[in-house]
C-alpha cells in the first residue's frame, strides 16, 4: 500500500455531502464557524462564487465552476455574488431528493454548489497529527488540470447523481463523496507546498524511504540510526530534516503510528490488549497501556468499550 493510502486508513474519517444549492444571483450563503473536528467544504460545479474568510484574509477570493474549498479548521466564511445589497433569501426545496436542496429568487446568472462536511474522530490521536497538518483552508482548482481529470470525473458523477432521484442515488453519493477526501489530499499534494506536518512528509522524497518502512512495519523496533540508514543519511540529518519537514520527532511520528493502529485494531478486532501492544511494538503490556492512556486519556480496554458502544448501531 502507498504512503498516502496507508496514512488514510488510519485515519477515522466520515464524510457528509448533503446539500445541493442553485442560486440565481444575487445570493449570499453565511457559513458560521463548526465545532473542531468537522471540516466544511464546498464544490463548484457550475458559475462563479466570491468568497470571504473570517480574519484579515485581504480581498475576496474568486471561485469558478471546478473550484473546491475546504476549512479543515472549521473556520467561518461566506460565498456571494460580490452585490452589495439586496441578496435574495434563501430557501429549502420539499421532495424526495439524495441531498436537500436549496433555492431562491434571484433571477441572475446562476451558479451551482455542493456543499458537505469531513468529520474527523476529535479523541483519536490521529485526527490530531492530521487537523494539525492542514492549513486553515485548502483550494482546488481542477479547470484546465488534466492531472486531476479524477477529481473532475468525481464532481462529474456527484453533480449528475445530486440532480434527481435515481434509483440507488443516495448510496452513490455517499460512496462517492467517502472518495473525495483522499482525491483532494493528492490533489493539494501536487498543486502546492504542504503545510509542516504528516502530509508533508509524503512530498519530501528524501524521506520516503522511512516514511514507508514505518508504516509497513510500526512494530518494528526502530531506532534512529535504522530510519536515518533507509534515507542514506546520517542520524543527525535525518532527524534535522525529518523534524523541519514533519513538525515532530521521528520517535514522535512512530509513536504516533502505532497508537492510531493500535486503536483501529482494538475497535475492528477481537484480538487482546495485550497482542495489539505486541502488534505494534510493545513487548509489555503495561508500558502499552501507559503510551496509549497518555495519548488517548483512557486506557486501551476503556477505549474499546466507549469506542465500539459509539459505533454501534442504534435499534
Amino acid at each position: 500500500m502507498d504512503p498516502l493510502s496507508r496514512l488514510l486508513s488510519l485515519y477515522p474519517l466520515r464524510t457528509a455531502l448533503d446539500i445541493r444549492c442553485h442560486f440565481g444571483a444575487p445570493w449570499l450563503l453565511d457559513q458560521a464557524a463548526v465545532a473542531p473536528g468537522i471540516a466544511p467544504y464546498h464544490l463548484i460545479v457550475g458559475g462563479t462564487a466570491w468568497l470571504d474568510a473570517a480574519g484579515p484574509k485581504g480581498a475576496p477570493l474568486q471561485l469558478q465552476e471546478g473550484d473546491i474549498i475546504v476549512f479543515p479548521k472549521g473556520s467561518a466564511h461566506r460565498l456571494h455574488t460580490g452585490d452589495a445589497n439586496n441578496y435574495s433569501p434563501l430557501r429549502d426545496l420539499p421532495g424526495n431528493h439524495p441531498v436537500q436542496l436549496k433555492s431562491n429568487d434571484g433571477m441572475g446568472a446562476v451558479t451551482d454548489i455542493l456543499c458537505g462536511q469531513f468529520i474527523f474522530d476529535r479523541d483519536h490521536l490521529s485526527s490530531s497529527a492530521l487537523l494539525a497538518a492542514l492549513p486553515e483552508s485548502i483550494l482546488i482548482r481542477t479547470a484546465g488540470r488534466p492531472d486531476f481529470a479524477g477529481l473532475n470525473a468525481l464532481l462529474s458523477m456527484l453533480r449528475f447523481e445530486t440532480d434527481g432521484m435515481r434509483p440507488g442515488a443516495s448510496a452513490v453519493v455517499s460512496q462517492l463523496s467517502s472518495a473525495l477526501f483522499a482525491l483532494l489530499i493528492r490533489a493539494w499534494l501536487e498543486q502546492a507546498a504542504a503545510t509542516p506536518g504528516i502530509f508533508a512528509l509524503l512530498a519530501e522524497r528524501r524521506l520516503q524511504p522511512a516514511l514507508q518502512a514505518i508504516l509497513d512495519a510500526p512494530e518494528k523496533n526502530w531506532t534512529l540510526r535504522d530510519m536515518a540508514a533507509t534515507c542514506h543519511m546520517s542520524r543527525a540529518t535525518f532527524a534535522r530534516l525529518f523534524h523541519q519537514i514533519a513538525a515532530a520527532t521521528p520517535a514522535k511520528f512512530l509513536m504516533q503510528t502505532r497508537m492510531a493502529q493500535a486503536a483501529a485494531w482494538l475497535l475492528e478486532s477481537k484480538r487482546s490488549v495485550a497482542a495489539i501492544g505486541e502488534a505494534v511494538g510493545y513487548q509489555s503490556e503495561a508500558a502499552f497501556n501507559r503510551v496509549f492512556k497518555r495519548c488517548f486519556g483512557v486506557g486501551p480496554g476503556q477505549y474499546r468499550r466507549t469506542a465500539r458502544a459509539a459505533h454501534s448501531p442504534s435499534i
